[in-house]
Parts: structure tokens; C-alpha cells; sequence
């Protein structure tokens, strides 16, 4: 008998900011809406499967709002981790996936979140200057070893850089890949590309 296929899901709670990730079986996910509760009670995620499409209730550590997400069913299930945004802030408020992806990926937003509460009132460009840097250095180093593609097989794409991520988009089919640049291990994730593609989980 094959072991169930397992989704991990986390966030970090706007009242006690503590970071809550669980662990639960895509049959369960699938059967009913679901609800995750951080342990203080003041805050849950909402999970509910309509039709094809997935969508999301999650709280917002960073601009206090809660968010109404969504996105395919396969996606939800399949991806190796997804990443869910704040549309204020461009920070992630909440992800999906496989355990390895979804740990490490809240690491960092402990970071982010650690980094924004010691923030003067005089907020900078972008959460951490030299991480911006660097990924903007190494994405531009790519590009000119013509590096950067789409899964569609399209090599014409723009950048979008916003305050703590970059985002490339393949201007024939549309599709998206969102480059974190928030912590140090943003970097070196990125220097471990020789190539990039956009429309896939990570870039890569």
C-alpha cells in the first residue's frame, strides 16, 4: 500500500509571532475545509478545495490584514512549495509544500520579521539593502549568459523588483517566478543557478 502524499503549510501569527506549521494528508485537505490554528487561539489559516481552484484565508504578520488567496488545485497539491504574498508589504505571509521547502522558507521569514520590527521609523528601499544587491547582481549575471528562460520555451522576460523580492515574467505566455531577496540564504541559493526558469517552483 503506497504512504499518503503529505503538504506541509505555515505562517506566522500576528498576535504572539510565533511561526505555526503543520502537517496534513492531501485527502484531508481535499474532503473539507480546513482550518489551522496557532496555538495562542488569535489567528487560523482557512483551506477550502472549490472546483478546481484552492482558496486561502490567511492572517498577515506585516500589515495586519488578513488575505484571500487562491490558486489551482494541482498547483496546491503538486508544487514543491508555493508562496503566498501580501500584496502591501510583497513579504509572504503563508506557504505550501513539501517539508524541507516550507521550513526553510519560514526560517527566513522569521528573519524578515526580525529585520522589520528593528527597522527605524525612516524605512529603506528595500528589507536589506545588500541581499537586494546581490540578487539583483547575480540575476543580471545570469541573464547575460542568456540564462534566463520560460518554461514555454521563451527567452523574452521582464524583472520586477520590489521590497524584498524580484520578479521575472515570460512576456509571451505570462507566467511568473518570484525571486526572494530577504536573508543571506536568498544569495546563496541564488548563486547556485547557472540558469533560471521562469514558471517553476524556486526559479530553478
Amino acid at each position: 500500500m503506497s504512504q499518503e502524499k503529505m503538504r506541509f503549510l505555515s505562517y506566522i501569527c500576528p498576535s504572539c509571532r510565533q511561526s505555526v506549521i503543520v502537517q496534513r494528508s492531501v485527502f484531508s485537505l481535499a474532503a473539507a475545509p480546513t482550518e489551522i490554528t496557532c496555538p495562542c487561539g488569535k489567528s487560523h489559516v482557512s483551506v477550502e478545495f472549490l472546483s478546481d481552484r484552492v482558496h486561502l484565508e490567511v492572517p498577515c504578520l506585516f500589515c495586519g490584514r488578513g488575505h484571500t488567496v487562491s490558486c489551482s488545485s494541482k498547483a496546491f497539491l503538486e508544487e514543491r512549495a508555493l508562496a503566498f504574498s501580501c500584496a502591501a508589504s510583497r513579504l509572504d505571509c503563508c506557504y505550501v509544500g513539501e517539508k524541507e521547502l516550507v521550513y526553510s522558507a519560514t526560517r527566513r521569514l522569521e528573519q524578515a520579521a526580525d529585520k522589520l520590527e528593528g527597522e527605524t521609523e525612516q524605512r529603506g528601499t528595500f528589507l536589506d539593502e545588500l541581499v537586494m544587491h546581490e540578487i539583483l547582481s547575480e540575476l543580471k549575471e545570469i541573464g547575460q549568459r542568456d540564462g534566463i528562460s520560460c518554461t514555454c520555451g521563451s527567452k523574452d522576460w521582464r524583472m520586477k523588483v520590489g521590497y524584498s523580492a524580484v520578479e521575472l515574467s515570460c512576456c509571451d505566455c505570462g507566467a511568473q517566478t518570484r525571486i526572494a531577496a530577504a536573508a543571506s540564504e536568498d544569495i546563496a541559493d541564488l548563486c547556485c543557478s547557472y540558469t533560471l526558469k521562469i514558471g517553476r517552483s524556486g526559479g530553478r
